[in-house]
């Protein structure tokens, strides 16, 4: 068993309370503040490796923009709808110790997505090198001018312009109720170009950086927080890492699929908890590892600027290959935060 980055610092945000919200945010979220309709002109995309997962693809099948969502944690928000087809999917600590996601979709667009909730400071930097369009249910202010700023259509709940394709479904308690549908929504901005591609891929499992150079595993566990330690196991009959939630059970989709992942990707982040919300430094450098194919390597990232894809490297300075198939993103705390450092288990 390997243990990692055992450190711990003082928890700036252990006296939150466990709402995965902000003081302010119910006044804010759902507010109308506008988006832009200055979209880029189309672009004929006649890639035929998917830019998001690496797969083989017909050439032009997936020249639609991709589709980012800010989807909600919350027990309460559980099951979520869609998000076992989500191509990539990044995991990042908010208030309350728990966690949200920025979720992308291209490859697949399910009939809904969701439940979407609101956006945090460090969401630009996470959504801008996919462009396309990004939904979410409000914000504080300067959250939602800074995610404006992004290179992404704001598809916000509440505004006019998505009056036909958000909703809340009674289902759910609210504010954990808000689906996109998600294919009426991309249609009305095909005139945005498709994704470029995040990570580089191997042209099988067997020469995934992970699993020519790496070590065998059976689990890993990252931890955010006392509230978030979720659980990836590998699973060889299925060829994919099956997600547990904190307390051991199957995390699934409203599909009822467990949630999985070819690649889970974990990467070291700084957080600064400004004003009470923790806000990951991702325009940074740093270490990780890349789970692939029952196998993980230690890795080094480093994102320059907030419109370029995380570049993966080993520690020998080579390119990091993934496997083709959906990418999970963990963004767990390092020694250097000022939230509890992260713990990392790989057994």
């Amino acid at each position: 068993m390997a243990r990692f980055t055992t450190f711990f610092a003082t928890a700036a945000i252990a006296a939150l309370a466990l709402t995965g919200c902000s003081p302010d945010e119910a006044v804010v979220d759902d507010a109308v503040s506008g988006s832009s309709d200055d979209a880029a002109p189309a672009v004929v995309d006649n890639a035929t490796v998917a830019a998001l997962t690496g797969e083989p693809i017909e050439a032009g099948s997936l020249a639609r923009p991709s589709l980012g969502a800010k989807i909600d944690n919350h027990p309460s928000a559980r099951p979520q709808v869609g998000l076992d087809e989500a191509d990539i999917v990044f995991e990042e600590l908010v208030e309350g110790g728990i966690t949200r996601y920025v979720a992308v979709w291209h490859s697949v667009l399910p009939a809904e997505i969701g439940p979407v909730r609101s956006v945090r400071p460090m969401d630009p930097e996470i959504v801008s090198p996919f462009g396309g369009v990004f939904a979410y249910s409000g914000g504080q202010v300067r959250f939602i001018q800074a995610m404006q700023e992004a290179p992404v259509y704001n598809a916000i709940h509440g505004q006019p312009d998505t009056e036909e394709t958000f909703y809340r479904t009674s289902a759910k308690v609210a504010p954990h109720n808000v689906l996109v549908k998600a294919p009426e929504l991309i249609n009305e901005h095909l005139d945005l170009p498709a994704p470029q591609a995040q990570f580089e891929y191997a042209d099988s499992v067997d020469t995934a950086t992970a699993v020519a150079s790496g070590e065998t595993m059976t689990s890993v566990n990252p931890r955010f927080s006392g509230f978030s330690s979720p659980t990836w196991e590998w699973d060889s009959t299925q060829g994919a890492f099956l997600r547990f939630q904190t307390n051991g059970a199957a995390d699934s989709a409203a599909s009822g699929n467990q949630l999985s992942a070819t690649n889970v990707v974990i990467l070291n982040v700084g957080i600064d908890v400004i004003e009470d919300i923790p806000t990951t430094r991702l325009v940074s450098q740093g270490t990780g590892w890349v789970f692939t194919g029952g196998s993980y390597v230690e890795l080094t990232w480093i994102k320059g600027t907030p419109e370029s894809p995380i570049s993966l490297s080993t520690t020998t300075g080579e390119p990091v290959l993934l496997g083709q198939g959906n990418t999970w993103v963990e963004l767990v705390p390092n020694d250097s935060s000022d939230v509890e450092a992260a713990v990392v288990t790989v057994q």
